[in-house]
């Protein structure tokens, strides 16, 4: 391609280009304070997976007992406080993952709890529970403590529900999926907050 040819293409995609620059520049809320990303609990964690429980009830229709993120799927250390773009939205969150609801029963969700306990903890919404030896104890869902019997209904994003990140025992189990992105969930729920003051809430605690 001759210089000449190569400027008119650079010229034809310009509006484009300052187009998408635009966008990622959008205002999406204001931060009161600085989230981090740690484990076994963090707030930028618990930002999350709010915004997986809120949006899945919103985009369903259908209250899900529980959120799950996955932790390694956080791909910012922290975000400091003042405004959100988003743009930052994506360097947070940069995957086309969507967010399913899956059923499953109590027994193969503490399954579940234990694998990510084994994990150091991941963010998680609706429910609370310990980590003792890398295993998931005294989990409460919804203030009522797991019936291994029961089906419940949780949000996660389809990569994990498909078995990613060794979370096997989801693989398989029945899946709700309308198509909506986790990111979208994420830029929606901020958009909604306007302001974000997250807290750390003992969602998920390391117990002697």
């Amino acid at each position: 391609m001759n210089m000449r040819t190569d400027s008119s293409v650079q010229k034809m995609l310009k509006p484009y280009k300052d187009s998408m620059v635009t966008g990622m520049s959008l205002v999406v809320a204001t931060l009161e304070k600085d989230l981090e990303k740690n484990q076994p609990e963090c707030t930028l964690g618990n930002f999350m997976a709010d915004a997986i429980y809120t949006m899945a009830q919103k985009k369903y229709g259908i209250i899900p007992d529980a959120a799950f993120m996955n932790y390694g799927g956080i791909r910012l250390p922290s975000i400091k406080a003042g405004i959100i773009t988003r743009g930052k939205i994506y360097e947070l969150f940069p995957f086309d993952n969507i967010l399913v609801l899956v059923k499953i029963k109590g027994s193969i969700l503490q399954q579940f709890l234990d694998h990510i306990s084994s994990r150091g903890g991941w963010p998680v919404a609706g429910i609370t529970m310990q980590i003792r030896d890398k295993k998931a104890i005294n989990v409460m869902i919804g203030g009522v403590k797991i019936d291994t019997d029961k089906e419940y209904i949780i949000a996660i994003g389809d990569y994990t529900a498909n078995g990613g990140d060794d979370a096997t025992m989801l693989k398989g189990l029945p899946q709700i999926n309308n198509g909506y992105l986790m990111r979208d969930a994420l830029l929606d729920y901020a958009s909604s907050l306007k302001t974000i003051n997250v807290q750390l809430e003992k969602r998920v605690r390391n117990v002697e």
